[in-house]
């Protein structure tokens, strides 16, 4: 069973910025891609970034510009930086893996952005 640790979450003031970090339980370069969603009560949960087994990413328009991500795959691990924080970031974000059919999810970080 694949499972995936989120860490780094926490309260910040907008402007600044935060670094998140996903541990896999087996060696990311299984999965088709990894990524990071977020999700506010009330609201679906939306895509904020993935990266594929060939290193290519994808953003979601709302973070385009201000979030990268990356990894190690000797760490097994799967980063969001996120800069210029906006209140309109504060949501969970959740780690993702995805290996054909099978979605894989972590039990999420909170963001809280707010002065």
């Amino acid at each position: 069973q694949v499972q995936l640790l989120e860490s780094g979450g926490g309260l910040v003031q907008p402007g600044e910025s935060l670094r998140l970090s996903c541990l896999a339980s087996e060696n990311i370069f299984n999965f088709n891609w990894m990524g990071w969603y977020r999700q506010a009560p009330g609201k679906e949960r939306e895509l904020v970034a993935t990266i594929n087994v060939g290193g290519n990413t994808r953003f979601g328009d709302s973070v385009k510009g201000r979030y990268t991500i990356s990894r190690d795959g000797e760490k097994k691990m799967v980063y969001l930086q996120m800069n210029n924080l906006k209140p309109e970031d504060t949501e969970v974000y959740y780690c993702n893996a995805n290996i054909w059919s099978s979605n894989y999810w972590g039990q999420g970080t909170q963001v809280t952005v707010s002065w």
